[in-house]
């Protein structure tokens, strides 16, 4: 599955969105990709994850992780393509940890799988989640990259689709300066 495949199926889908959004980063962007419009669809969902899972195979994984809300379905996915299981790790208190039962393992080596990366903080703070239960990420994955392959992760990383579409602080927004206001259409209200 190419970057071109996927830029298909996000507009076949209308899962790329154009407007005035507020992105869970706190940044203001002209777009927004829905990938929940995709993975809604479980043969788009599957075909994703087989093309991520592929990244990481080799290694044999234990884990799949992803933060919630976002990952969650393309981390189940990524878990059944790499015949492992798959967890999340959901906010309390503002901070992503893991509840619901689920743990890791010590030395347990983990892949960190979220739906679409801006900053990259959602990401990194999951890692730090597995290595705070004494786990080993190998890496992490996700649909899109909108930061242009600029997110720092900090570990070996790949996207179906890296693309670079600007975000800007509200006080730098365009969009505010020209009387608009955002709408948040992401998990973190």
């Amino acid at each position: 599955m190419d970057s071109a495949q996927i830029a298909r199926i996000f507009e076949e889908t209308g899962a790329l969105l154009t407007g005035h959004f507020l992105l869970t980063s706190g940044l203001h962007s002209e777009n927004y990709l829905q990938c929940a419009k995709v993975l809604q669809w479980p043969h788009h969902a599957e075909a994703c994850a087989q093309a991520l899972a592929a990244h990481f195979a080799a290694e044999k994984p234990g884990l799949v992780i992803a933060p919630a809300i976002g990952g969650i379905v393309i981390g189940q996915e990524v878990g059944r393509a790499l015949g492992c299981r798959a967890i999340f790790a959901e906010r309390e208190s503002g901070a992503l940890c893991l509840r619901r039962g689920f743990v890791i393992g010590p030395g347990e080596r983990a892949v960190v799988v979220e739906d679409v990366i801006t900053t990259g903080g959602s990401t990194r703070e999951t890692m730090e989640v597995v290595r705070a239960h004494g786990g080993k990420v190998l890496g992490a994955l996700s649909v899109i990259d909108r930061s242009g392959g600029e997110a720092a992760l900090g570990a070996r990383y790949h996207s179906l689709w890296t693309l670079y579409i600007p975000t800007y602080k509200a006080e730098e927004c365009p969009l505010c300066k020209a009387g608009s206001s955002p709408v948040k259409p992401g998990s973190r209200k």
